[in-house]
Order: C-alpha cells, then sequence, then structure tokens
C-alpha cells in the first residue's frame, strides 16, 4: 500500500491519515485505491467500532481531487465520488479531524463523515465554478444532505470562501478547537463514540441515513429495532446502569 495514505487501529478506534501534506493531501488514484483498501479492511474488523479520518502536516487537511489527474482514465468524478460514498456508507461511526484547510472534494469527503472537528485559523472553498467544473450530482446531493441548499448554493455555485468560526456556524463542524487541541479532542470523541452499544448505535446511523435520504425501509428500521431490543448489549447496559458503573458492550 502507498505511503502517502496511513492506517493505524489500536484498541476499537482505527485511524486513516491522508499523508501527502506537500501536495495538500490531495487525492489521485493511488490514494483512492488505498483508502478503497483500507474501508474493506475496517469492515471486515469486527474490532472496530470507530474510524478516524485526518491529514499530515498543520495547513490543509485535503485539496479534494488530484487536479493534474483528473479526467484522465484512472481518476474521474465517478471513483472520487464512489470512495466518498463508501465512508458514508460504513456501518461505523465516522470522526473527520480536519487538521487545517479543505478545499474541493476535500469538502465532500469530510461531509462524508458523521462527525467533524476542525481548527482554528482554517478555511473552506469549492472552487468548482472558479475554474470551470460542475460537481458532480452524487457528490451535490451529499452537501445538500449535510448542509441543506442554501448553504450549498453558496459553497458550490459562488464559490464562497468559510473561515473556521463560520464553518462551525453553518453546521459544517460540530466543534472548533485551537490547533494543539484537535488530537486530544478528535481521541476523545472518537472513545466515547467506541464506549457505547455498537448494535444501537450501527442500527440508528444506518436508520438516519435513510431518514435523511428519503428512502426509509421501514420494514429494516423495525428489524434493527427489535435486533438491539434483544441483545445482550442492552441486558448489560441496563445492569451497569443499575450497579453505576460503566458498560462493557460485546457488540451482540
Amino acid at each position: 500500500m502507498t505511503d502517502t495514505v496511513r492506517f493505524v487501529s489500536y484498541g476499537h478506534i482505527a485511524t486513516l491519515t491522508l499523508n501527502q501534506p506537500e501536495r495538500h493531501n490531495a487525492l489521485g488514484a493511488e490514494q483512492l485505491a488505498a483508502i478503497a483498501t483500507i474501508l474493506d479492511e475496517v469492515r471486515a474488523d469486527d474490532s472496530v467500532r470507530v474510524l478516524v479520518v485526518t491529514g499530515a502536516g498543520g495547513k490543509t487537511f485535503c485539496a479534494g481531487a488530484a487536479l493534474d489527474e483528473l479526467g484522465g482514465d484512472e481518476l474521474t468524478q465517478n471513483n472520487f465520488q464512489g470512495t466518498t460514498a463508501r465512508v458514508a456508507a460504513l456501518p461505523i461511526p465516522t470522526v473527520c479531524a480536519l487538521n487545517g484547510n479543505v478545499f474541493g472534494g476535500g469538502v465532500e469527503l469530510a461531509l462524508a463523515c458523521d462527525f467533524r472537528i476542525g481548527v482554528e485559523g482554517s478555511r473552506m472553498q469549492v472552487p468548482a465554478a472558479a475554474i470551470g467544473l460542475c460537481y458532480p450530482l452524487e457528490g451535490i446531493r451529499r452537501f445538500l444532505e449535510v448542509l441543506g441548499p442554501q448553504v450549498a448554493r453558496r459553497l458550490l455555485v459562488g464559490a464562497e470562501t468559510f473561515h473556521g468560526e463560520d464553518m462551525h456556524r453553518i453546521g459544517f463542524l460540530d466543534k472548533l478547537v485551537a490547533p494543539t487541541e484537535l488530537e486530544p479532542e478528535s481521541r476523545a470523541l472518537a472513545t466515547h463514540l467506541a464506549s457505547l452499544a455498537p448494535l444501537a448505535v450501527q442500527a440508528m446511523k444506518q436508520v438516519l441515513r435513510q431518514a435523511t435520504t428519503d428512502q426509509v425501509d421501514e420494514g429494516r428500521a423495525r428489524e434493527l429495532t427489535e435486533q438491539c431490543l434483544r441483545s445482550a448489549d442492552l441486558q448489560e447496559g441496563l445492569r451497569a446502569k443499575g450497579e453505576k458503573r460503566a458498560p462493557r458492550f460485546n457488540g451482540r
């Protein structure tokens, strides 16, 4: 696997790091293929309960698709959108720790994660309209799903630049912290998420995803609810509450 994307897993938390700071962590065909392999590993490992996505370097989280490759045989808008769709479809919670600025498709990658923490002094822009690109439909749907039509319009049609406080105000960031606090804050959030009942977390993530995309499978939603009601995790959670201790969930 390329060293431009790093992956480590410790306990219930895995971390994917974009590791090409000299290119602002832009994603070419090589990086997208590496991410796809990592996502397959995460899906296959039942011990992983949370994935953290971040970038190396202190300037840019991700500059989006590598423009020098875009439109070639190996890097198309379709396979970029395919990668972000796979991130969004992960059954476990995902935390994006944005270590700096975010541009273009990097914004979409961050939006594909469930939670986003950014740093003070950062900025965000999707410059598609400024360079003559029309953003792909699947990507536009993700902007609408998370940010709503007016903010999506400002980002995509207006190519507007947002700075840290505004990124937090419009709901792109769940939390805005000092650069030195990014790692401990993202670790704390990931640790908290990993401590929750996996079946319940994954079930609610799936139902929320369906509800926000107007593709609700009511039968599947009821099945997931029943599965949680019958789970050993629920019994453990109730016992732990009665005994005033931290629960020990096993995802069953």
